[in-house]
């Protein structure tokens, strides 16, 4: 066992066991560096990472590779997921150098953690234009002992370049009604008509872009925005990328037409996708989005909710394929006709080869097929499909399952809250509810520390209920805030506004510039050699923009100006940036929307038992309007004083009936007490 014996991360303990001696990222292991003279090679990936594996089994388990990575190198592992601010500061040293980027990412290092050579993998042999590992090891050695005035040179030049790359934002205006039409035109010159996203090769969902498409339309009435945001979806629904059997997305589609996924499912893409298919079904009333919406929040519930009540940050791309007992990418998910008619017979499986898409030749990998939804496939009778849907999956579960980073990361624990307690609420579902509870729950007992004699925070990441020792970053104040918001929205209880306020202002207090812009670590994390900032989506939404959306939120909330004009300052970089690249700053965009149309605040009073309310209250959350917020509870007369929702203060009944508030931009429509009406009030507003 090496020095990764002892952490948390399950990426990181599947190393704890190879020959070479991997450090933590640690003060010590830049001293060791440093007292041996000799350079450190730092490897950052994650536990669902298939070309991670990949060379950790070629490279890192290969015994003559880890001595010479011993003799020659102090050798760190670092989990991106956990140290994300780690992760940023390198991998844009790497995109900046090579053009490119992704993981496993491997960057050479002074004892300053100063980068002087990048990569991402390298072969055991030298293939396809790639040296092989340890040739790149080789000749890092032969530069620091040949050249060290080079290397440090080199290693200087590209932090002073990095630190020129300072983001200046927070000097423009607030986007408007020009810039969001820039980036829907931005979109739609990018689009697929034919296959539904974005671009070519390999082809991840676009969950935010997804989201600001749905805004868009409900402000603007835009058909054609509406329209590739429902055909994406379908596409991606019938397509290999999504678990036709257990619901859920995997990471990405490997070629366009959205057929092979790269196998891995994060709890982030099922989070955002949830949430975005409700939206669609909230939208259009297609059910097909209700489906995807159910299937996938049940998906996230069954399979990576851990016992503590979060949720695990992802499945492996691989399992152990039961013919052959090696690891495969896709053993899990694929099958054969052969396969089919095995569990089925003869008749449900010829019948299922032809709903699904499975070939004699196959689709993936040794006659294998992923199973899609083709659009040709046959008619059949919806209950005959769903016994042959249940019997495959039964079947599925028989097969080694892929293996679960059980890792609960704050950021998209707080994606699952708002996307299980919309989707509860939406489809009548209380479950969703009481276990989008439980995260949240877990959140606050175990990753929010304010502890007296030190300045409160969040923590990153836990595991078997025992937190991490790593801060959490802006992404994950972000979004935790977001959840809690979206829960106190559907549940009524204000605990979870005064959380979302807890977190915000620790954001106001310590990720935020003068100017306004936004750092993804606070003031007081370790120091790198950049402090990150970046404001563009990757995976998931920015932290930028994710704080950014849940401030304004919350200032609609409370009346808080002060947390409305930091999100006012903090979008200053969707102006800048959503007309040019509107496919990476879809999170911003949708906040935008948010922004130009109020957002529209809802207080819909009453006593709790009262059908009335709840009739009032579902017709709130269903509204179209972007970024719309709801309070509910007991009416407050005026001399009552402020409640738990502010937004409920001074609001009473209307000829003893329960009743509805909307506001916008310090206006207030009549109070209604007809849910019809409510809609209305809530839909979307024409030009």
């Amino acid at each position: 066992m090496n020095r990764l014996a002892g952490v948390t991360s399950p990426y990181l303990l599947q190393h704890a066991d190879n020959p070479v001696d991997w450090w933590p990222w640690e003060p010590e292991a830049f001293e060791e560096a440093r007292r041996r003279n000799v350079p450190v090679l730092l490897s950052v990936g994650y536990s669902a990472c298939h070309w991670c594996h990949v060379m950790a089994h070629e490279s890192f388990e290969d015994e003559l590779t880890a001595a010479y990575m011993n003799e020659h190198f102090v050798n760190i592992k670092v989990d991106r997921e956990e140290r994300p601010d780690v992760d940023a500061v390198y991998m844009e040293a790497v995109q900046a150098a090579t053009g490119q980027g992704g993981w496993p990412m491997t960057v050479f290092l002074t004892a300053d953690a100063e980068p002087f050579y990048f990569g991402t993998y390298f072969p055991p042999e030298p293939r396809h234009g790639m040296p092989s590992f340890m040739q790149v090891l080789e000749g890092v050695r032969a530069a620091w002992v040949g050249r060290p005035e080079e290397v440090a040179e080199v290693a200087q030049k590209i932090v002073r370049d990095l630190a020129g790359r300072q983001l200046d934002y927070g000097k423009a205006g607030t986007p408007g009604p020009e810039e969001l039409a820039q980036a829907l035109l931005g979109l739609t010159r990018e689009y697929d008509a034919v296959r539904g996203g974005f671009g070519g090769a390999p082809k991840f969902p676009p969950s935010m872009a997804l989201e600001f498409l749905l805004r868009h339309h409900a402000r603007t009435g835009s058909e054609g925005a509406l329209q590739m945001a429902a055909d994406t979806c379908e596409a991606m629904a019938r397509g290999g990328i999504y678990d036709q059997l257990g619901g859920g997305f995997a990471r990405y589609s490997v070629d366009r037409e959205w057929v092979v996924p790269h196998f891995e499912k994060m709890l982030y893409d099922n989070a955002l996708l949830c949430r975005v298919y409700a939206h669609l079904w909230r939208s259009t009333g297609s059910e097909l989005a209700r489906r995807v919406a159910l299937e996938t929040a049940d998906f996230m519930v069954r399979e990576l909710r851990t016992a503590q009540g979060g949720f695990a940050s992802a499945l492996d791309a691989d399992s152990e394929d039961p013919l052959t007992g090696e690891h495969v990418e896709g053993a899990y998910y694929a099958w054969t006709p052969a396969q089919l008619r095995e569990v089925l017979g003869e008749d449900d499986g010829a019948l299922a080869a032809g709903y699904f898409g499975v070939t004699e030749e196959g689709t993936f990998e040794h006659g294998t097929s992923v199973l899609q939804l083709p659009q040709d496939g046959p008619a059949v009778d919806a209950e005959r499909i769903a016994g042959i849907r249940a019997r495959l999956l039964a079947a599925r579960a028989e097969r080694p399952a892929p293996g679960r980073d059980d890792k609960i990361v704050a950021a998209w624990n707080g994606l699952a809250v708002a996307a299980l307690a919309e989707c509860g609420a939406y489809f009548e579902r209380p479950d969703l509810v009481e276990r989008a509870t439980e995260a949240a729950d877990l959140l606050v007992r175990v990753h929010f520390d304010a502890a007296a004699g030190r300045a409160p925070r969040l923590s990153r990441t836990s595991k078997d209920g025992q937190v991490g020792a790593n801060a959490g970053v802006l992404e994950d104040y972000g979004d935790v805030a977001e959840g809690f918001l979206a829960l106190a929205s559907v549940t009524g209880e204000g605990v979870w506004l005064e959380f979302a306020g807890f977190l915000l202002d620790l954001v106001l207090d310590r990720f935020t510039a003068e100017d306004g812009s936004l750092y993804d670590t606070a003031h007081d994390a370790e120091k790198l050699i950049r402090r990150p900032q970046d404001p563009t989506d990757t995976a998931a939404p920015s932290g930028w923009t994710a704080a950014a959306g849940a401030l304004l939120s919350y200032a609609a909330h409370t009346g808080s100006e002060a947390h409305r004009t930091a999100a006012e300052r903090a979008l200053g970089v969707v102006q800048a940036l959503g007309p040019r690249v509107p496919r990476f700053i879809g999170h911003g965009l949708s906040v935008a929307e948010a922004l130009l149309d109020g957002p529209r605040e809802v207080a819909v009073v009453g006593h709790p038992e009262d059908p009335a309310r709840a009739a009032l209250h579902r017709a709130a959350l269903l509204g179209t309007a972007p970024g719309a917020v709801v309070a509910v509870g007991l009416p407050q007369p005026a001399d009552d004083g402020e409640g738990e929702f502010p937004l409920l203060a001074e609001r009473t009944l209307v000829r003893d009936l329960p009743t509805a508030y909307v506001c916008r931009h310090f206006v207030c429509a009549r109070p209604t007490t007809d849910p019809v009406e409510l809609a209305e009030q809530l839909g979307a507003v024409r030009p």
